[in-house]
């Protein structure tokens, strides 16, 4: 009779973790057993941040036996557990309306299951404050004396995105179970941030609008957003998204993917920054990108593609009027 063969994961002995110096020692410290820990490092390696998201309890820890055991997840701490770290007296309970419970779900649902990277550059925008100005500049004005439009440079980014979805069609996809949806169009969506939260509205097939028009319609989805007057229609789905903090002084971050997206582009504030220009040092006005990426449809490579893409429109923007 054949004595049976150990499986590759233990072969008679623990299996061996691949992990990073560091993570062994947070685990360490944190009194984590970093076996049970799916690493998200190459290859599987469990790195830094496994650990931290361990400890804050953002994983599924995989349960004890090897691999191919269903996993457990963590439970967040209990309310009472965490009051319980508070003074009586010290706080008020403001309870969740369902718009909050929504985005929490969505977004804890997002980073639990979208493998997500990111990529970051830096754009010179120099040009496109000067063609915004101009544009600005010969708008026409209405019976009341206000101009017919104003164009923003977040209405530019919106466009950049668009047209470079175009530019690099495999990056404009969804992933389901059975395949890539590949779109035909770049529906952008925007970030609004509303009280009590934040909506996403849709500008449709951007690509084919030109910036007036584009600025035109965020303009009242801004204001429809805000008094919740949106349809659904107008927020749901997507092909992509934006979210811009650069008024609020952000000079970069890392947005959370928006399910069906499978990428989102974070927008930091536009600051003059020194730059080296043919070995002489001169100011720019410069804005930093970062785009999140679900790796499972969009690999680092066509990623990087996408961001050069989105990166040459909006320091080229004559590109976006032609």
């Amino acid at each position: 009779m054949a004595r049976p063969t150990p499986s590759p994961a233990t072969n008679g002995h623990a299996a061996r973790v691949f992990s990073s110096p560091l993570a062994r020692r947070l685990a360490r410290e944190f009194g984590i057993d970093i076996a049970r820990i799916q690493g998200t490092g190459p290859h599987g390696r469990v790195v830094a941040r496994d650990i931290e998201a361990t400890k804050s309890g953002g994983v599924a820890l995989r349960a004890p036996g090897g691999p191919g055991v269903t996993p457990v997840p963590i439970q967040p701490p209990s309310d009472e557990r965490i009051r319980a770290l508070f003074e009586p007296g010290s706080y008020e309970v403001v309870p969740h309306d369902t718009m909050r419970k929504v985005i929490a779900r969505r977004i804890s649902e997002a980073k639990l299951t979208i493998p997500h990277f990111y990529l970051t550059a830096t754009c010179t925008i120099d040009r496109l404050l000067a063609a915004r100005e101009d544009i600005n500049t010969t708008a026409p004005k209405g019976e009341d004396g206000k101009p017919s439009y104003k164009i923003s440079v977040n209405d530019f980014v919106i466009k950049a995105m668009a047209l470079g979805l175009m530019k690099v069609p495999d990056a404009n996809v969804t992933w389901t179970e059975g395949g890539l949806l590949k779109h035909k169009h770049a529906d952008v969506g925007v970030a609004v941030s509303i009280p009590g939260g934040l909506i996403t509205p849709i500008v449709r097939k951007a690509e084919h609008k030109s910036l007036i028009e584009i600025s035109n319609e965020m303009k009242d989805y801004v204001g429809r957003a805000k008094a919740r007057r949106l349809k659904p229609q107008e927020y749901e789905g997507g092909t992509t998204a934006i979210s811009n903090l650069g008024m609020y002084g952000v000079q970069e971050f890392s947005a959370v993917i928006n399910p069906p997206h499978a990428t989102i582009l974070a927008v930091g504030t536009s600051e003059q920054r020194p730059i080296v220009d043919n070995g002489a040092i001169s100011i720019a006005h410069q804005m930093t990108i970062t785009l999140s990426v679900d790796h499972r449809a969009v690999d680092g490579a066509l990623g990087a593609q996408f961001l050069a893409a989105i990166k040459l429109y909006i320091e080229n923007p004559v590109g976006m009027l032609v």
